[in-house]
């Protein structure tokens, strides 16, 4: 079994909150990403956006593009996904020539949780009729994506239309074996799912791993008929494995029971100056090397 360990910038820079790391440069993400012990990162909003320009960047510190967040609009796009295909267009390019595992595709018709002041309880939900019909127009978006050489992982977010372990299951029913599954543990476990029981269900679909802890008390004493995703944030709600609620040696082991191979991508977004992320970064990596070596897991790069 091989596995990969990267990070996301998040950490370092928050591009939904700037006030946390806004004025951390790009290289500071990658050389501490680097000097953890990582060996790829996933994209963010300071990254150049064409090969040419970020590859350079990358090879710097010898890391790979494993690879980022896109934000989709197929739930509202016309039945032709035209615009969809053609918004996307560079982000393929990009991630084709750098060999990225995937798109990681998070459904932003209708999402609250780029808005500060929109609680957590008023997220847009979906009937099943909804979510089949999105199912069979993203599954379309999915092929297109594929024939443009890159991978659709998607990925199950709070505060989107696609948030729960049922929302998730519906997905799933829903769409043809083109939509790979991003699997988030931190966003199922804040979403009140079982991260074990998600990968027992979907293990097969799973194409990419994000690594995400929380913060027990935190996530249970929020007001979400007040409180928005932002303010979860800001409040603690996430954290790297290791440092919250979430056994992660149980949820690696699941994934090395269904045969998951690929990227292990911590990704915590949290207050940089609370959590300084170069330190975080290596709690995250000790824990996940721990957890890959239990699993037998052999990670690429990993020193020793």
């Amino acid at each position: 079994m091989k596995a990969k360990l990267g990070i996301a910038p998040i950490a370092w820079s928050n591009d939904d909150l700037p006030e946390l790391g806004g004025e951390t440069t790009l290289e500071t993400c990658l050389k501490e990403s680097a000097e953890a012990g990582f060996t790829g990162v996933e994209t963010g909003g300071k990254f150049p956006k064409s090969a040419a320009a970020l590859q350079p960047k990358l090879a710097a510190f010898g890391l790979q593009l494993a690879s980022g967040w896109y934000s989709g609009t197929v739930l509202d796009a016309p039945d032709d996904l035209a615009e969809e295909k053609a918004k996307v267009a560079e982000q393929l390019v990009l991630f084709r020539t750098l060999g990225a595992a995937c798109l990681a595709y998070g459904e932003t018709a209708g999402t609250i949780q780029n808005q500060r002041h929109a609680p957590l309880a008023g997220r847009r939900r979906l009937s099943g009729d909804q979510i089949r019909a999105y199912g069979h127009r993203l599954t379309r978006f999915a092929e297109h994506c594929a024939e443009q050489g890159v991978p659709l992982g998607f990925h199950h977010h709070m505060a989107t239309a696609i948030e729960t372990e049922e929302d998730l299951d519906l997905l799933m029913r829903h769409t043809g074996e083109a939509v790979g599954l991003l699997y988030d543990a931190g966003h199922m476990r804040f979403a009140g799912g079982d991260v074990l029981r998600v990968i027992d269900k979907h293990g097969k679909r799973i194409i990419h791993a994000h690594m995400k802890d929380v913060r027990g008390p935190v996530i249970s004493g929020l007001d979400r008929s007040k409180q928005s995703f932002l303010d979860a944030v800001l409040e603690g709600a996430f954290t790297v494995p290791g440092d919250g609620a979430i056994d992660f040696t149980a949820v690696v082991q699941r994934l090395a029971d269904v045969g998951y191979e690929g990227w292990f991508v911590v990704e915590a977004e949290q207050d940089p100056v609370k959590a300084p992320p170069a330190e975080y970064a290596k709690i995250g990596y000790r824990t996940l090397t721990a957890a890959l070596a239990r699993a037998g897991y052999t990670v690429a790069g990993a020193a020793g």
